[in-house]
């Protein structure tokens, strides 16, 4: 459903639409992204249109990206050490033949 929204507005029905579920379940879907400040919904007539609100994403995406750097760079740290060793076994072993 995010994904969709990013191209725009869209009706709950048109959200709901290709998706292997009821249009009571997509709305109770939808309703869980509102509370999580994910999507707004406005009410026209009979039509609830719904649109994205990115700037949580954008929050989450900033909180993250402090652990995808940590990680990075730890993993690259290990690897050095692991090649590092590899080596050292590989010296070893053509010293000792």
């Amino acid at each position: 459903m995010l994904a969709v929204l990013t191209q725009g507005e869209r009706t709950v029905g048109e959200l709901a639409a290709p998706l292997p579920m009821s249009l009571a379940a997509a709305s109770k879907h939808l309703q869980v992204l509102e509370r999580a400040g994910l999507v707004s919904r406005v009410v026209a007539g009979r039509r609830h249109l719904c649109r994205l609100e990115a700037m949580p994403l954008a929050s989450a995406n900033d909180w993250l990206e402090q652990y995808r750097r940590f990680w990075s760079e730890s993993l690259d740290a290990l690897e050095d050490v692991l090649l590092a060793e590899r080596r050292a076994a590989v010296g070893g072993a053509q010293q000792g033949e």
